[in-house]
């Protein structure tokens, strides 16, 4: 798998399904994950159709600068290594699926320029931190004691309660600052938008998908029953009807 050498600084890993002659899609995998570890199942799926790029965030598996940071407003940061990422490997514009963290980077990066988007979906993810959320997502995320070996070693984690501490602290700080991480420019997202949420998931309320929702004009929120965060693992068969009405309403057959 090749790497990017991008203009904020990055250099990120990416796995390439190849096929110019299909359409493209862009996966954006979530916290502790990689393209590989979050979407094995979903990649496959989508080969025959479309070439798939799984690029890996910075810091994350292969790509660096390591270590992982998390910045005040890092989704803004990732999105931006995202376009710069559309830029370096020369895609002009593609479909997006980003899973939870990775799904509120893929809509801040419509929002920051929608004209690199034919489609946008996005798992565990709303566009809006709802001050509900606060203190579930702080008690939630632990000392990080739950971090296993393995993902240690992938991601270069030499100290586990610091990575959770500044991934909390930042992600607080952010529902403290209002929560909005992408309705400031839903309305400039024209394309179709497909938000998947579990009706299990306690870090994704539907009201802040539904805020997004409201302000997005093609956007289609889905809450799917019996279901945690990860959508495509937990209900696979609605995952791909959903998404296939996505790609079909973004002209893709």
């Amino acid at each position: 798998m090749p790497y990017a050498d991008i203009s904020t600084g990055a250099r990120l890993h990416y796995l390439d399904t190849g096929g110019a002659e299909k359409p493209a899609i862009v996966l954006v995998h979530g916290l502790l994950g990689t393209a590989s570890s979050h979407f094995p199942q979903v990649i496959e799926w989508l080969r025959p159709r479309f070439r798939v790029i799984g690029l890996t965030l910075r810091g994350y598996g292969q790509s660096e600068p390591k270590p992982r940071t998390f910045p005040p407003a890092f989704y803004d940061a990732d999105a931006l290594d995202v376009l710069a990422f559309l830029d370096a490997i020369n895609l002009p514009a593609c479909h997006i699926l980003g899973y939870s963290d990775g799904g509120e980077v893929a809509l801040v990066a419509a929002g920051r320029a929608p004209e690199r988007f034919f489609s946008v979906a996005t798992i565990g993810a709303t566009g809006f931190l709802s001050p509900i959320i606060r203190q579930r997502a702080w008690d939630g995320m632990g000392d990080g004691s739950w971090i296993t070996p393995e993902e240690r070693a992938l991601h270069g984690i030499d100290d586990p309660t610091g990575f959770v501490r500044q991934w909390k602290e930042s992600f607080v700080g952010m529902i403290d600052a209002g929560g909005d991480l992408s309705l400031r420019n839903a309305a400039k997202v024209t394309c179709p938008v497909l938000i998947l949420l579990g009706d299990r998931d306690g870090l994704n309320p539907r009201e802040g998908a539904d805020r997004y929702a409201a302000a997005a004009p093609n956007c289609r929120v889905v809450l799917v029953e019996d279901c945690g965060h990860p959508v495509h693992d937990d209900q696979w068969d609605v995952f791909t009807r959903e998404m296939d009405a996505l790609f079909v309403s973004a002209g893709v057959k």
